[in-house]
């Protein structure tokens, strides 16, 4: 079985404004690099029960995001949270996305994915927009994991450079969700320290202070392979951000592009005993557009090497 790519033009529409970071271009380079790639499978979003997203936001907050959606223009949900008239289909299709892809993985259709989405989600909280991100779609993905499969134990690792705040609000108090996090610390969102736990002991993060190079990183990546271990997960999520990179203008770590494949093989090594090779990746940051297609691109060779 191969790798499959899923993603849909929608994303290209959610317009945030001109010098607005998160833009359309971030997809459109990922995927024109990935085109290198000849052993992937190309895929497009599924639709899905919106109840799901009930599962990870409050129904006053979705109520709230389907209404503010402007006709022309566009809005602000918060300081750095904007939506265009493009941005209805394009969150929409970033959840089904993640859906199209743990089908594919559950019913063999293909081995594992990458979903090359916007807008991206670990910074949405139960009923907040923040950061970039609208709906957690690593959450509905987990959440949909457990619902529809009856997974007892997935973990999501995050190794984007910000925090997942919105992904550890949400599973703060589940015991059948390991939340793993790298990131630069102090630094936004501001949440991320290792003295938040969770209520099962089910969230782990690894705060790394700004310049954080290749080696200290990848060590400190062994104390999150050591508790994704003990977890045992059944299915991982890849909420994936490339915005370690030391090309990135949003932060200050000083990975290399090619680091992203090692983090990403290791992960998969210190997995596959559990997961059976049950993956699906979800993109979240990176903001260097040649820095961002390169990383992804090196994440994905190791997605479609990936043996069990």
């Amino acid at each position: 079985m191969k790798t499959a790519i899923i993603s849909s033009d929608t994303s290209i529409n959610h317009l945030t404004g001109d010098g607005h970071p998160e833009q359309p271009k971030r997809v459109i380079a990922i995927t024109e690099k990935l085109k290198k790639n000849k052993n992937l499978i190309w895929d497009k979003p599924g639709t899905f029960d919106h109840d799901i997203l009930k599962k990870v936001h409050n129904e006053n907050y979705i109520d709230m995001v389907k209404k503010s959606f402007p006709n022309e223009g566009i809005k602000f949900l918060d300081g750095d949270t904007i939506i265009s008239p493009g941005s209805k289909d394009a969150t929409i299709d970033a959840v089904g996305s993640v859906i199209k892809a743990i089908d594919g993985v559950e019913n063999r259709k293909f081995k594992n994915a990458f979903c090359a989405v916007r807008p991206p989600g670990h910074h949405a909280e139960k009923d907040k927009a923040m950061g970039f991100c609208i709906y957690n779609n690593c959450a509905v993905a987990a959440h949909y994991l457990i619902d529809k499969f009856n997974y007892k134990r997935v973990a999501i690792f995050d190794p984007d450079v910000h925090h997942g705040n919105g992904t550890q609000d949400i599973f703060y108090d589940n015991k059948n969700v390991l939340y793993l996090s790298t990131h630069q610390y102090p630094f936004y969102p501001g949440t991320g320290s290792d003295k938040e736990k969770g209520n099962h002991d089910n969230i782990f993060n690894v705060p790394l202070p700004a310049g954080t190079n290749t080696e200290e990183y990848l060590s400190a990546l062994d104390k999150v392979l050591d508790k994704l271990a003990k977890f045992r997960p059944e299915f991982l999520i890849f909420s994936m951000g490339f915005d370690a990179n030391i090309a990135d203008p949003l932060a200050q770590f000083e990975l290399q592009s090619e680091d992203f494949y090692e983090i990403t093989k290791r992960t998969l090594k210190a997995t596959n005993e559990f997961t059976k090779g049950k993956v699906i990746s979800v993109l979240e940051g990176g903001y260097d557009l040649n820095a961002l297609a390169q990383s992804a691109f090196n994440h994905v060779n190791a997605l479609t090497e990936n043996q069990t």
